[in-house]
């Protein structure tokens, strides 16, 4: 894969965090975690080949709220939404804030790697 490509990782759940960090890794990726939106916020800087992986629900501002920003900031950052909230509400209202994709946790690493490669490119 292209260690060009840099994956960020929005998940407060360390060991799921640590675990993302770790697949993306074996496959190539630059991976870079955050433990909140607003950490996240504080630090990307929008270029070149990346892709985001969020959880919706974090402290502080959610998901949801991250993808709003992104939206309004018009990052053309595509976003890959793995959950374990089962709410179909919150998963409709992220693919239309334009997540590329919602999978609940536990979600299958290869179908995971499959959409990261399409959406990154």
């Amino acid at each position: 894969m292209n260690g060009e490509t840099t994956i960020y990782i929005v998940e407060d759940d360390e060991p799921v965090r640590d675990s993302l960090t770790a697949l993306l890794e074996s496959e190539g990726y630059t991976a870079v975690p955050y433990g909140s939106a607003e950490d996240f916020l504080a630090h990307f800087h929008p270029g070149g080949g990346a892709c985001l992986l969020l959880d919706l629900e974090l402290p502080g501002k959610s998901g949801l709220e991250l993808l709003e920003i992104l939206g309004h900031r018009m990052h053309h950052l595509p976003v890959i939404v793995i959950t374990g909230k089962a709410d179909l509400g919150a998963r409709s209202k992220a693919l239309d804030l334009g997540a590329a994709a919602v999978f609940l946790k536990p979600a299958n690493p290869d179908v995971v790697m499959a959409t990261i490669r399409q959406a990154a490119g």
